[in-house]
């Protein structure tokens, strides 16, 4: 039987390799950092990382670092077991504590993603009488967790108020009990900032729910890092939050749902995801305390980051580079055709700098893009490098 599905499977995967979306995954064989040593063309060589998700610097953090080591020694290595069963720990409910404080939050659940996290969120709370008004551009998890609920599936253009209010119109005129809207705080491959003050005006008016996935704001947008709830001043108005630990809060892994407290109650008894899934690891876990213990204690990493962010931008503006406008660390670099993003980052790879160029399916076709993505932990001297590294392979490109 398989000797035909194998046929198949190969069709599909040269099909993809004809069409430039292949995705190879190049090998680190260095911690997470600003430079890493990479693998490319069999030559392993030490270049700048321009596109990890690791904005605060924390992945290779000494102090993170001795907060794991010490809690290997303390709590072990896995739970092997699900939370209900016999997979919590005091440090579980000590990191729940913490999330909810931090976020503003009644209480938290942690999950072992934040995929599963969206999973597992709308399963639970929407039924066939209710409805969800997504944003356009939500991440997939987002997507494949509204698939996975009975709830009538509403759609509004990115960021767009007018046509978000006409779906929340038609769903109550269509009868739903309940209504939730759900939106990225950030958008992934843009970096723009939902508008949540807008939303959540629009909420009250009617009468529905707020849900954002934080993933790619918290830890340091916002005055406290607490993500664009804080932002926009709305952290008392967002009914659920999803986030992940494995970006700015250390860079790991695992996700959370910070929300209402029955919200969370429930959740707990019946979000498979959770129930069905090992608990999140002791060592993760405690050395989220210490991202946290970081974050509350100064502000000095987000600074550097903003500092990052702002130059990288002038600089590549002034080059004539076409950057979509905004001031968050997710930078896209518009090249417009797949071919000529996927050989810029070639050419940037040899000069030493990885980046990762974009195209269709992930992004609409004709918008292929280079996203860079700043961290605290460049230098000033990492940045400028970065920028020449751009011009030199661009003026190469067109040679």
């Amino acid at each position: 039987m398989f000797d035909s599905v194998r046929d198949d499977l190969r069709t599909t995967l040269d099909e993809i390799r004809a069409a430039g979306l292949h995705k190879p995954e190049r090998v680190i064989g260095t911690p997470q950092s600003a430079t890493v040593n990479v693998t490319a063309g069999g030559r392993p060589g030490e270049v700048l990382n321009f596109c990890a998700n690791n904005y605060l610097g924390l992945a290779d953090h000494p102090e993170v670092l001795a907060a794991a080591h010490e809690a290997l020694d303390r709590w072990g290595y896995g739970m092997a077991s699900v939370r209900f069963i016999c997979g919590t720990q005091e440090v579980h409910k000590e990191l729940e504590a913490r999330l909810s404080a931090f976020l503003g939050q009644e209480d938290t659940i942690l999950y072992s993603s934040c995929f599963d996290a969206n999973g597992g969120v709308f399963e639970t709370l929407l039924g066939p009488d209710d409805a969800v008004i997504s944003d356009a551009l939500n991440h997939a998890s987002i997507i494949d967790g509204i698939r996975l609920s009975k709830a009538r599936r509403f759609r509004y253009a990115n960021r767009d108020m007018a046509d978000l209010e006409r779906q929340l119109k038609e769903a109550t005129e269509g009868g739903a009990r309940r209504k939730l809207i759900v939106t990225d705080g950030v958008f992934s491959m843009d970096g723009h900032v939902a508008p949540l003050d807008e939303i959540c005006d629009l909420a009250d008016r009617h009468d529905a729910m707020v849900m954002v996935d934080d993933s790619h704001a918290v830890g340091f947008v916002g005055s406290g890092g607490r993500g664009t709830p804080e932002l926009h001043g709305v952290m008392d108005r967002v009914d659920i939050l999803t986030g992940t630990l494995g970006k700015a809060l250390g860079g790991a892994s695992g996700g959370y749902v910070a929300a209402r407290a029955e919200i969370v109650a429930l959740l707990r008894q019946r979000s498979r995801p959770y129930l069905f899934s090992n608990t999140l690891a002791p060592v993760i876990a405690a050395a989220s305390l210490k991202v946290l213990d970081l974050l509350e204690s100064a502000d000095d990493l987000r600074v550097r980051l903003g500092e990052n962010t702002a130059l990288f931008r002038r600089r590549m503006t002034a080059e004539g580079f076409d950057l979509l406008p905004g001031d968050h660390p997710i930078a896209p670099v518009m090249i417009g055709d797949a071919s000529r993003a996927g050989r810029l980052a070639e050419l940037l790879l040899e000069r030493g700098v990885y980046v990762i160029g974009f195209s269709y399916p992930v992004v609409p076709e004709g918008q292929a893009r280079i996203r860079v993505q700043l961290s605290a932990a460049h230098s000033t001297e990492d940045v400028n490098r970065a920028v020449d590294a751009f011009v030199a392979a661009r003026a190469e490109l067109d040679a």
